[in-house]
């Protein structure tokens, strides 16, 4: 009886190990890339503190791609109005542009404990015509789209990023070489919330006359909530030093750099 008993155990300890060895071949691997979508609305939308959209809301989603081996891809879109509104002085003809696109791409790695990513930036303002404002507010300006290059490292919970544009910066004439340094932090509340201090500072190239300059700093503090299913929201509070002799909608004189608080929602999936 005592033998057939440790025959038993004896077989039933094989049929296990042998389970788990067919358990741990059928496991399904970690993908070598994924796709994802999002689609959101803000109550204002702002980029490095200024208003794109003078203080209206504004639609927006992107798309993006990641390989596991550190390459990534994407585009993004927004709904904007500050290009149109140079139509208030323009000479000419009505000035177009209604959609902010951005496509970029980069990579992703590590070194020595820290987290790297570089890439590039391309903002398309799809058809727009802003060289067509004609004037000399703020200067002439130039066909709006830009091509930036961006590196940033990330130490536990900060990122410091540094963009350099390689074409005139968003329609401003002759201020290729503008740069934006970006210094955030990601901190993890729990249950789902996290808060994201932030402080930028835009150098605009040849932009600084004796009345005023396109240079400034814009601090920022996002409250995010994870709500789940890929559903989230936001609230910002920003604040700029810009000068309103350079940021601003010629519709009607609006401070697009005016300090604000910018509610959203996100759906991730």
């Amino acid at each position: 009886m005592e033998k057939t008993m440790k025959l038993k155990s004896k077989v039933l300890l094989a049929l296990l190990a042998t389970s788990s060895a067919a358990f741990a071949q059928t496991a399904p691997a970690a993908p070598e890339s994924t796709l994802g979508y999002n689609v959101g609305v803000v109550s204002e939308y702002r980029y490095r503190g200024i208003a794109q959209t003078r203080g209206d809301a504004a639609l927006q989603g992107g798309v993006d791609y990641a390989h596991s081996n550190g390459f990534y891809a994407g585009a993004w879109g927004s709904t904007i109005k500050w290009i149109k509104d140079n139509s208030a002085t323009a000479t000419a003809t009505e000035v177009k542009g209604p959609l902010e696109i951005d496509l970029y791409a980069g990579y992703k790695f590590e070194a020595a404990g820290l987290a790297y990513d570089v890439g590039y930036l391309r903002y398309q303002y799809q058809g727009n015509t802003l060289e067509k404002t004609g004037g000399t507010v703020n200067g002439a300006y130039v066909n709006a789209n830009t091509d930036e290059i961006y590196g940033a490292v990330t130490a536990g919970v900060v990122t410091a990023k540094y963009s350099y544009s390689l074409s005139d910066l968003f329609g401003n004439k002759d201020s290729k070489g503008s740069t934006y340094l970006d210094l955030s932090a990601t901190l993890d509340l729990g249950n789902g919330y996290s808060l994201v201090p932030h402080v930028g500072r835009q150098v605009v190239k040849n932009s600084t006359t004796t009345s005023t300059t396109g240079d400034y700093t814009d601090v920022a503090l996002t409250l995010n909530k994870d709500l789940g299913d890929g559903l989230a929201v936001s609230v910002s509070a920003i604040t700029t030093n810009a000068k309103s002799s350079f940021y601003y909608s010629p519709v009607n004189n609006y401070a697009t750099g005016k300090n604000v608080t910018v509610v959203g929602v996100k759906y991730s999936f």
